[in-house]
């Protein structure tokens, strides 16, 4: 025997509360739909037409982005363009849409703590700086300080995410810095000691290869066997940022461990991370941390196979 469902039946008092609360829910939809975000840029200032076109990156898939060898829909002009070795340079930089308009803090959301994001390298990779600008009284403009410590065409990533697209973009710029730019002769180095700590980063397989996604371990132990306090930098127990030679582009990676309440063991913690790399070649992956409330900055170069 088969049964035949009816639908339920309503009577007009029971629909016409479903018509007013499903109007209410439609009006509150509207309502948070265009209440103002505080930025007047829209998502479309944030697009170029066309090829070789710089993409919005996915925080969830974290890749090399070739920053230099695409157009950006962001320009990053930087004042000054010179610097001198071992002298404080106080920047000043300004962000804009491709279409001239400036991009201030309201323009951008925070991510890892901070609205934006500065990375600069020196041509040999051995003089890393991560940096935060803060907004200045101009619209669009920012001011930031570093020491450079090396002569040579500094490159400057900066790294941050519109509130438009909510999707983290990029630009770069250079600083000359006078002076003859030392030999860097690479030696690839899985371990490295500093400030009284053995550090590893290692692959969870025989090696990084172009186009495949690598898991990466970042282990730390103390020389003397002591505890390692492993602190909070952007909102994280590390970054990494991974450098192609010819620094066209940048990786910019945070652990899979973001619970802050819960470090990792302390005698032997360890670090995971994914990224995706490209093009085959030679790479830097800077780590930085806070250990034993002391910022810790580390090298490790490795090799990309086809």
């Amino acid at each position: 025997m088969s049964e035949t469902a009816t639908a339920p039946s309503f009577n007009p008092a029971q629909r016409r509360q479903m018509v007013v609360l499903t109007l209410g829910a439609l009006a509150i939809f509207a309502v948070f739909r265009w209440l103002p975000t505080g930025t007047n840029l829209s998502h479309g200032d944030f697009r170029l037409e066309g090829e070789n076109v710089l993409e919005f990156c996915d925080p969830a898939a974290p890749q090399f982005l070739p920053v230099t060898t695409a157009r950006s829909p962001v320009s990053l002009t930087l004042a000054p363009t010179t610097a001198a070795v071992g002298q404080p340079l106080d920047l000043t930089l300004t962000l804009a849409t491709s279409t001239g308009k400036a991009i201030g803090p309201v323009d951008l959301l925070v991510a890892h703590t901070r609205k934006l994001h500065l990375m600069a390298v020196d041509p040999t990779l051995r003089d890393y700086h991560h940096l935060h600008p803060e907004p200045g009284e101009t619209p669009g403009e920012w001011h930031v300080s570093f020491t450079p410590k090396l002569a040579g065409t500094y490159r400057v990533f900066a790294d941050f995410t519109p509130a438009a697209t909510a999707r983290g973009l990029y630009a770069s710029a250079d600083i000359e810095v006078p002076g003859e730019v030392a030999q860097n002769p690479v030696i690839l180095n899985p371990t490295a000691e500093r400030d009284g700590f053995a550090f590893s980063l290692r692959t969870d397989g025989e090696q990084v290869r172009a186009r495949e996604p690598a898991d990466l371990t970042l282990a730390i132990r103390a020389l003397d066997g002591s505890p390692v306090q492993l602190g909070e930098v952007m909102g994280a127990f590390a970054h990494l940022v991974a450098f192609d030679r010819e620094r066209s582009g940048f990786a910019h990676l945070h652990p899979r461990e973001t619970d802050l309440v819960n470090p990792p063991d302390a005698l032997a913690p360890e670090l995971h991370f994914q990224v995706t790399i490209p093009e085959a070649g030679l790479y830097v992956i800077w780590a930085q941390m806070v250990l034993n409330d002391t910022e810790t900055f580390v090298p490790f170069w490795f090799e990309v196979e086809p």
